[in-house]
């Protein structure tokens, strides 16, 4: 006989919350649950008067109590899971039929909440950004090494989102052997990346399309601050005289240098240091640019991070502008959720007045497509890339 589905009955607000789309439950929103609840437990969300609303998993010790998977009653078990997973899978396929790198399932925007898959070749890294798939972390595994046929698979859980969902912050190969290093592409150029020990899942696939389209539009001098593993450094390259490669980790500059030698771009000078600072003293010296990229970090990952997120963001599109040489082109990001378009754009209008030049506005960029935002879901709509034009 199968037990029945504990129940948990949510506040109106947040049977509201759960009515409009959003996949997260408050704690502060749970108005009643079963005794006892396991972490990761499967559970059937309803309104006071009893009116179902969804399934959802359960979470002990997150902040967000409860992430809805369906809603339709029916049961989250591993089949659901699977196909989930191969629809997410077969999406991204019919979008990029030749990549060898790609995001296969990108969390609330598939329909998994808290899970996140990332194919490098003939390995998939992954993160558990949620109670119910830690718990179910090998079958995960399982399952989508055997839908994108891995050789392995790692799970990438040392991100600070860790912290927020009271999860212990560790690294492991879950399936296939260490050490994991996997080659993949980005258009014509073959990258290198070590997925147990390189950044987030081991690249920035995210931007793949920015740093194709900014290689396109590439010339003349350019400069890649916050350069990472060369993601633009190496499309600039392709058409540009010269690069200025600059990033503080070393391990990072190593890379950037190791990927330039493999695709025979000798004209990438990469340099070990503090972006901001070098952007003052570039600044300082007089240099001129025709392409200047700004990829940093994400400054403000809390609420609380933002104001002084925002001091560092108008230092360096305010150095990034003075750089720029006549007709040149700005590619300045921001990886900071809590960092709105209105805000960021804000930031580039004070920037450009304090430099006392006009930009023209060239294209407004996100994502690439196989990190699409939710519609309703405004945290999943995180990056923002502008390509802006200096006349």
């Amino acid at each position: 006989m199968v037990s029945p589905v504990p129940g948990v009955t949510l506040s109106a607000r947040g049977a509201a919350r759960a009515r409009s789309g959003h996949p997260w439950i408050f704690r502060v929103d749970v108005r009643s649950a079963a005794p006892g609840l396991p972490s990761g437990a499967e559970v059937r969300l309803a309104d006071a008067r009893g009116n179902f609303i969804a399934r959802a998993f359960w979470a002990e010790r997150s902040p967000i109590a409860v992430r809805i998977l369906s809603r339709r009653d029916e049961p989250l078990d591993d089949a659901f899971l699977r196909e989930r997973i191969e629809r997410s899978v077969q999406r991204r396929r019919a979008l990029f039929a030749r990549a060898d790198a790609y995001r296969a399932v990108h969390g609330e925007a598939d329909l998994l909440p808290g899970y996140f898959a990332d194919v490098y070749g003939d390995v998939v890294a992954v993160q558990h950004l949620a109670e119910w798939a830690e718990a179910r972390r090998e079958a995960l595994a399982r399952m989508v090494a055997e839908v994108c046929g891995a050789r392995a698979v790692v799970a990438r859980d040392d991100g600070s989102s860790r912290d927020f969902e009271v999860l212990p912050r560790r690294t492991a190969v879950l399936l296939g052997q260490a050490p994991v290093v996997a080659t993949y592409h980005e258009g014509e150029l073959e990258l290198t990346v070590d997925l147990l020990e390189d950044h987030k899942t081991g690249g920035y696939l995210d931007q793949r399309e920015n740093h194709l389209r900014a290689g396109e539009l590439s010339r003349g001098e350019a400069l890649d601050a916050f350069c990472y593993h060369g993601g633009f450094a190496l499309q600039l390259a392709r058409r540009s005289h010269h690069v200025l490669a600059i990033d503080q980790d070393a391990s990072a500059v190593a890379r950037t240098r190791e990927n330039a030698k493999r695709n025979s771009l000798g004209n990438v000078d990469v340099r070990a240091a503090n972006a901001v600072e070098q952007l003052r003293a570039l600044d300082k010296e007089g240099r001129r640019f025709d392409v200047i990229v700004l990829d940093p970090p994400a400054f403000a990952k809390r609420r609380e991070g933002v104001e002084g997120a925002l001091r560092v963001y108008k230092e360096i599109n305010y150095r990034a502008v003075r750089l720029l040489a006549p007709g040149g082109l700005l590619v300045t990001c921001s990886c900071s959720g809590k960092v709105t378009p209105q805000i960021f754009g804000e930031v580039i209008e004070w920037a450009a007045q304090e430099a006392k030049r006009p930009l023209q506005i060239l294209e407004r960029r996100g994502a690439s497509r196989d990190h699409p935002p939710l519609l309703g879901v405004p945290e999943t709509d995180y990056l923002k890339c502008w390509f802006l034009l200096a006349p």
